[in-house]
């Protein structure tokens, strides 16, 4: 099978073969394709013959030279044939040229809009009709020659046309499918040329980068992509036309959105490049799924790593109170002996501290998002933030454009901020100072959350540096795993945290996805399926609360009887139940008579064997959980959609 540059060559060289000039203009009245008979036969420069120059030029730069004669008004000579060509009607004409030679022009409009010309050197025909009329009186042989030489030129035009009537056609569906492929692809094809203007684009470019035009041949890149985004891939580009195809991301700041692009040269064979073919996609939900899935792992080997440790060095701590404790007890201790004892106590009661915040932070935390007021959460977080701030330094909170819930874990997000703040307030000291938190969203694709601060700033060591775990500037007095454990939490939610300094002060955002939460889910018939009747009991209220009805059942052979009961919408099932049967043997029971909408809750630990076999089968909500939780989880599964930071089948 021919590549698709190959089909392309082939196709040129058989167009140029053909003795008839052929351009094709598309619906914008930019050339599209031509013959270099069309070149050769009007004489033209390279400028009108290079693929997305436009129409209007062409017979602009023809009336000047004079192709059509003498005209009293060139300009509306110009107007009038471009506003004859964007009627895209089939046309057939005869003229005679300047240097006397005759050309017909026939032209065809194309399903997708634009047109095809073929162009027809006739000079020799009407050198005959004219010998013809000149010697009409005489039937001479000389007469009937010049007839059959004229009629053997007609049929070898006929075949001509034929030919190129085919060859019209295939052109046109093989453009057709190819501009079919492109449009239905979920990214930005293009090709530009040497010039760096663009000669090919599917209409996609906006979808990648909002604001940007859709419609961009002849543009140059700087032109359709803007300055930032330019800056960004033109040495990738540069290096494309020197031969290196090449990969890579970015993040277009003005849409927040994380790019990937693809060059390739555009080569066949050890030829020349003309220029680069462009693959440009949003990943940004891909992206913040792999930072989410990275810091995941990076918990999970840390988590790995640090349990034995951690034992051991309990174990040991526990040794050494229990030593300095027998110390302090002896009798006759001189007063600067016991202050070491108690001072090695101290030591050894900070170390404690310090694994429990390790454990903190590598152990596994699954993340709860629920539907949240934004604007509440920071409210609150400013009254339960604000007595441990010195008199002169001031809270001021900002929460814009974000009236609607959105789906994060309130209480990660809270010790966040808490922690920023905390920091905040040592940076600046005494005060008196200000602390301010803005919240606002950027293009409905992320969540930034500011914390500024009046203080000194971060120093340069800082700024490269705070992220790590156990570096502070706090000498004795800090443990070093506050902005770690921010860190921790916003990558595990698919966010970035971003240090910066002011002309104030320091300043640290977290960028975090923007989910919107659902709206609330219609009225449901829920079977819900619990074996122990006080948890079934406050799970049925949370369910009323939220608008549904409830039926009971505490086994899974009674509630395999209940379903059949007409309107159920719903199976909400423990997973482990009494009677000998579990929640997967109902949710299998049920599937088979074709009830499948069946959800699972479990108390069961994240490791737990039977809760991973229920995860890969159908959504499940961990234990304990709010109404909040219940209703968020509940809305996901009306959407048919995967819970953020929950478990779900797949």
């Amino acid at each position: 099978m021919l590549s698709e540059a190959q089909r392309a060559k082939l196709t040129e060289a058989g167009l140029n073969l053909i003795q008839q000039a052929l351009s094709i203009y598309d619906s914008d009245l930019r050339l599209a394709v031509c013959n270099r008979r069309f070149r050769e036969m009007f004489d033209l420069p390279e400028r009108f013959v290079t693929p997305g120059s436009r129409f209007g030029d062409l017979i602009r730069f023809l009336v000047e030279r004079g192709e059509y004669g003498a005209l009293e008004d060139p300009d509306e000579a110009v107007r009038f044939r471009v506003a004859q060509a964007r009627t895209f009607q089939p046309h057939y004409l005869e003229r005679q040229r300047p240097d006397g030679r005759w050309i017909s022009v026939e032209g065809s409009p194309l399903p997708q809009g634009g047109w095809v010309a073929v162009y027809t050197d006739i000079t020799g025909i009407k050198r005959q009709e004219a010998l013809l009329r000149a010697r009409s009186e005489e039937l001479s042989a000389d007469l009937l020659a010049h007839a059959e030489q004229l009629s053997e030129t007609n049929r070898a035009l006929a075949a001509t046309n034929a030919a190129l009537a085919e060859a019209q056609r295939e052109l046109t569906e093989m453009e057709a499918r190819t501009r079919l492929t492109t449009e239905m692809m979920p990214a930005h094809i293009a090709h530009v040329g040497r010039d760096l203007r663009y000669t090919y684009s599917n209409r996609r470019l906006a979808s990648v980068l909002p604001g940007r035009p859709s419609s961009i041949i002849g543009l140059t890149g700087r032109e359709a992509l803007g300055e930032e985004a330019f800056g960004k891939i033109e040495p990738y580009l540069r290096a494309a036309l020197a031969g290196e195809a090449s990969v890579f991301e970015f993040t277009h700041e003005e849409s927040a959105r994380r790019i990937r692009v693809a060059f390739t040269p555009d080569r066949i064979g050890d030829g020349p490049i003309n220029g680069v073919y462009i693959l440009s996609m949003d990943v940004t939900e891909e992206t913040q799924a792999r930072a989410s899935l990275m810091q995941a792992r990076k918990r999970e080997l840390a988590a790995q790593l640090t349990s034995g440790l951690a034992h051991d060095f309990a174990n040991l701590l526990t040794i050494i109170l229990g030593l300095q404790s027998r110390l302090e007890r002896l009798p006759g201790l001189p007063p600067e002996a016991r202050d070491l004892a108690q001072a090695t106590t101290a030591a050894a009661r900070r170390g404690g501290a310090l694994l429990d915040r390790l454990a903190q932070m590598s152990g596994r935390r699954e993340m709860r998002p629920v539907p949240t007021d934004l604007r509440v959460l920071l409210t609150d977080l400013r009254t339960l933030a604000q007595p441990s701030l010195p008199e002169g330094v001031v809270l001021e909170v900002e929460a814009r454009t974000l009236a609607r819930p959105l789906l994060v874990d309130p209480g990660s997000l809270q010790d966040s901020l808490l922690n920023l703040i905390l920091n905040a307030r040592d940076a600046i000291g005494a005060g008196p100072g200000a602390i301010r938190i803005e919240a606002v969203a950027v293009r409905d694709t992320w969540l930034e959350i500011t914390v500024s601060d009046t203080g000194p700033g971060f120093s340069q060591e800082a700024l490269e540096r705070a992220l790590d775990p156990f570096f502070t500037t706090k000498g004795g007095e800090g443990s070093g795993l506050g902005l770690p454990m921010v860190y921790d939490l916003t990558t595990l939610a698919g966010g970035r945290v971003l240090l910066a300094n002011t002309a104030h002060g320091a300043e640290v955002t977290l960028r975090l996805p923007l989910r919107h939460a659902s709206e609330a889910t219609a009225p449901r018939l829920v079977l819900l399926v619990e074996d122990s009747p006080e948890i079934r009991q406050n799970v049925r209220e949370m369910l009323i609360d939220l608008g549904h009805s409830v039926i009971e059942a505490e086994s899974a052979d009674e509630a395999e009887r209940l379903a059949e009961i007409p309107g159920i919408d719903l199976v909400l099932s423990d997973i482990t139940l009494a009677g000998g049967r579990s929640g997967l043997d109902l949710l299998a029971a049920l599937a088979a008579r074709g009830i499948a909408d069946v959800r699972l809750m479990t108390s069961l630990p994240p490791g737990d064997p039977l809760r991973a076999a229920a995860a890969a089968r159908a959504p499940v909500l961990a234990k304990p959980f709010d109404r909040a939780e219940l209703g968020a989880f509940l809305a996901a599964a009306a959407a048919g959609l995967r819970e953020p930071g929950r478990e779900a089948a797949g």
